[in-house]
């Protein structure tokens, strides 16, 4: 798929994941729109990865919002792909240390962004897309949704988070299938344990220690490593239907 060009919706687009995918889609040559809560920070990385890049504030579980981000993406180019890393997790067990059930609200808003708000920005961006011309075997878009390694080896206390990640994952192949009338492709990253800003705060002895974790290479992950293999979904015209683990062959242990 020739991108250059073509205009790009790019979820959780002001940090990490999200960022570092916006800049390799600008390199080559595609309008980036950014959509993040985070207004500051989509402020400054729109400004830093200059040329057409344009930040829209929203949230990805708001349809109307969604839908103004996406027409606004698709005003000087057609949109043809999208790339879903807004998400968010949180720590709680099913019964808490105190025997306490779980929060039910919290749960539910772990699986609104990450899962509801992935096909939300996803449909719409894909109904979109259906609008374009088609390009070389009647493609007209792709999709890059974010899941997580919590999807096949949740941890202790991961139950929300693993559980929306499992949705993602388990989205991609009937969507792309859905979307296969319409030439859209449908493809998802779940990325092992990456140095982003939720790992910030963590201190050297703690992040050596989830580096050693992983069989090879003994690194963390990097936003880089992502945006690398986001590209090649996106360029790779057969690959379809795909959850792709980026784990450094790392298996997640109970706790």
């Amino acid at each position: 798929m020739d991108i250059s060009g073509s205009a790009a919706i790019v979820t959780g687009g002001a940090s990490g994941l999200g960022a570092a995918t916006a800049r390799a889609l600008v390199e080559r040559g595609v309008i980036v729109t950014l959509i993040d809560l985070n207004e500051e920070a989509g402020e400054a990385k729109a400004s830093e990865l200059g040329g057409d890049t344009r930040f829209v504030h929203a949230d990805v579980t708001d349809p109307a919002a969604i839908s103004e981000a996406i027409s606004l993406a698709g005003t000087d180019a057609p949109l043809r792909i999208a790339v879903n890393c807004a998400g968010f997790a949180i720590g709680a067990r099913t019964v808490g240390r105190e025997g306490d059930p779980a929060d039910i609200e919290a749960f539910s808003g772990v699986l609104t962004v990450n899962l509801i708000g992935t096909y939300n920005v996803a449909s719409q961006a894909a109904a979109a897309m259906a609008k374009n011309d088609p390009l070389t075997d009647g493609e007209r878009g792709v999709i890059v949704n974010t899941a997580s390694v919590a999807a096949f080896d949740g941890q202790i206390g991961q139950t929300a988070y693993a559980a929306s990640k499992g949705g993602v994952v388990a989205l991609t192949l009937p969507m792309a299938r859905d979307l296969s009338s319409i030439g859209v492709r449908v493809n998802t990253i779940a990325p092992g344990v990456i140095d982003t800003p939720l790992l910030a705060g963590l201190n050297d002895v703690m992040r050596e220690a989830l580096a050693a974790n992983v069989p090879f290479p003994k690194r963390l992950g990097t936003p880089d490593d992502y945006a690398s293999l986001a590209i090649e979904l996106i360029t790779n015209g057969y690959m379809n239907g795909e959850t792709v683990r980026m784990d450094g062959a790392l298996r997640m242990a109970p706790r």
